[in-house]
C-alpha cells in the first residue's frame, strides 16, 4: 500500500502556492523507499538544500548544482534505490533512461546560443526600431512576438531570440523584470501547442490530441497580457527602445537564411519524430543532432561564433545538473487529479523539473490537459532557473541569476500565472479528458 510523504521542497512552496502546493505530496512505495526524516525521504532534503543554495547563496550556481547532483547521486548509490533498482546497476539503468533527454537539452542550449549569435550578426535586431513603436508599446510588441514564435518553435529558441533583440534595441540595458517577461512570454506561447514546449510534446506522444491542450491559450493569453504590460513599462522607464537604427546598417540576408535553415530543420525533425518515428525518439537525441547538423552545414558559408559556447556551456551544465537531481527524487505518483493540484503543479515546476511532473501526470491520467499544459509550461517562469528558457536567457544576462531580484522585479509573472489559471477555470471549467489513444 503506498504512503504519502510531504517532501520538504513542496512544503517550502506552500507559502507561495497555498493549499494546492502543500497538498501536492509524493507517493513513495514503502518497500522501495530509502531513509527518511519525519516521513520525508532524505534525497528531498538534499535537493531542497541545493535549491536553497542556488537561490540565496553567493556561491557559483553551476558548482552548487554540480556538487549537489554528485552528493545526491552518491547518496542514492549507497543508501537508497533508484527507480530502476539499487546500487550500481540501478544507477546505470537510470542513466540509460535519462541520457537522451539530457543530451537533447545540452545540444539545444548550445546550438541555440550559436543561432542567437547568427541572428544578432544578421543585423535584423538593429533595424527593428524602424518598425516598432518607440514608447512602452515597443517592448510590448517584442513580448508578443516572442509569444508567437514560441507557439511553433522551442521556447528556448524563442527566449534567446527575444533576448538578442532586446540587447540591441535597448542598448544592452535590459530590466530584470523585462527578462522575466521574455521568459514568461516564451513559456506561455508554447503552452497550447504540441510543438511549442517539451512538456506538450510529451503529452502528444503519450496520446493527448493537439486539440486537448489548445485551450491552454486562454490562460496563456491572459497571463501574457497581465505580465507583458507592466514588464514593458518597466523596460521603457529603465531604457527606452532606440528610435532609429544606426546609419549604414545592412541586413546580412545570408545569416538570416542560416537562422531560418536551422529553425526549419529543427521544426521538421521535431514534427517527423513525433508523427512518424515516435517509438525511436527515445533511443537517440535526434532533435539535438538535427540542430547541430544544420549548424555544421551552414558553417560552410558562415562560420559560427564558437567563442559563445563556453558561456552557454556553463548555463547548460547548471540546468542539466538540476534536471538530473530532480530525476533522482522518489516521486512515484501525484495526488488525485483536480484543478487545485494542477494549480500547485505550476508552482512546483518553478523549482522542480517539469518533465518528470508531466510524465507522472500522464501516467496517472484524470487531468484536464489544457490546465496541466499551462501549469507545467508557464509555472517555470516564476524563478529564473525554473525553465530551460530562463536558464538559457541567464547565459546572456548573468545579472538575472538572482531569485530575490527575479521575484522582486518580476512580481507580475506569478500574478499572471494565478490570474490566467483563474480566468480559464471560470470561463471553461475543469473537464478531465481521456487520451485520444
Amino acid at each position: 500500500m503506498p504512503r504519502f510523504t510531504p517532501p520538504l521542497l513542496l512544503l517550502l512552496l506552500s507559502g507561495l502556492a497555498g493549499p494546492a502546493a502543500a497538498n501536492l505530496a509524493a507517493t513513495v512505495p514503502a518497500a522501495t523507499a530509502g531513509p527518511a526524516l519525519a516521513g520525508v525521504p532524505l534525497e528531498f532534503l538534499l535537493f531542497a538544500g541545493v535549491l536553497g543554495m542556488v537561490a540565496f547563496s553567493h556561491v557559483s550556481t553551476m558548482l552548487t548544482a554540480l556538487w549537489g547532483a554528485l552528493a545526491i547521486t552518491v547518496y542514492k548509490l549507497l543508501w537508497a534505490p533508484f527507480g530502476e533498482g539499487a546500487g550500481l546497476a540501478g544507477l546505470l539503468g537510470h542513466a540509460g533512461h535519462e541520457w537522451v533527454g539530457l543530451a537533447n537539452l545540452l545540444a539545444l542550449l548550445l546550438g541555440f546560443a550559436l543561432l542567437a549569435r547568427h541572428f544578432e550578426r544578421s543585423h535584423i535586431p538593429a533595424v527593428l526600431p524602424h518598425y516598432m513603436p518607440d514608447d512602452w508599446k515597443g517592448p510590448l510588441v517584442l513580448l508578443v512576438l516572442v509569444f508567437f514564435i514560441s507557439s511553433f518553435l522551442d521556447n528556448i529558441a524563442a527566449a534567446i531570440i527575444g533576448g538578442t533583440i532586446a540587447r540591441s534595441v535597448f542598448r544592452n540595458k535590459v530590466h530584470i523584470g523585462y527578462l522575466a517577461g521574455i521568459v514568461a512570454a516564451s513559456n506561455a506561447g508554447g503552452a497550447g501547442s504540441v510543438v511549442g514546449d517539451t512538456t506538450t510534446t510529451m503529452m502528444w506522444l503519450a496520446g493527448v490530441a493537439p486539440g486537448q491542450v489548445l485551450h491552454a491559450y486562454v490562460a496563456a493569453g491572459v497571463a501574457l497580457l497581465v505580465c507583458a504590460v507592466p514588464a514593458a513599462r518597466q523596460q521603457h522607464a529603465y531604457s527606452p527602445i532606440v528610435k532609429d537604427a544606426p546609419d549604414g546598417v545592412r541586413v546580412d540576408w545570408l545569416r538570416v537564411g542560416i537562422v531560418a535553415f536551422i529553425l526549419a530543420l529543427t521544426i521538421g525533425a521535431n514534427v517527423l519524430l513525433n508523427t512518424r518515428y515516435a517509438a525511436a525518439s527515445g533511443l537517440f537525441p535526434f532533435l539535438g543532432a538535427a540542430v547541430w547538423l544544420a549548424i555544421l552545414l551552414s558553417g560552410l558559408v558562415r562560420r559560427p561564433d564558437w567563442h559563445e559556447l563556453p558561456g552557454a556551456l556553463r548555463g547548460a551544465v547548471f540546468l542539466l545538473a538540476l534536471v538530473w537531481s530532480a530525476s533522482l527524487m522518489p516521486v512515484e505518483a501525484l495526488p488525485p487529479a483536480s484543478w487545485p493540484i494542477a494549480l500547485g503543479i505550476g508552482f512546483v515546476s518553478a523549482v522542480f523539473d517539469n518533465i518528470p511532473l508531466t510524465a507522472l501526470a500522464l501516467k496517472q491520467g484524470g487531468f484536464d490537459w489544457g490546465f496541466l499544459a499551462y501549469a507545467v509550461g508557464f509555472g517555470g517562469s516564476m524563478i529564473w532557473f525554473g525553465s530551460s528558457a530562463g536558464v538559457a536567457l541567464s547565459g546572456m544576462y548573468p545579472e538575472s541569476r538572482s531569485v530575490a531580484q527575479w521575484l522582486r522585479h518580476g512580481w507580475h509573472v506569478p500574478l499572471a500565472y494565478v490570474l490566467g489559471f483563474a480566468v480559464m477555470l471560470a470561463l471553461l471549467g475543469w473537464h478531465p479528458e481521456p487520451m485520444a489513444h
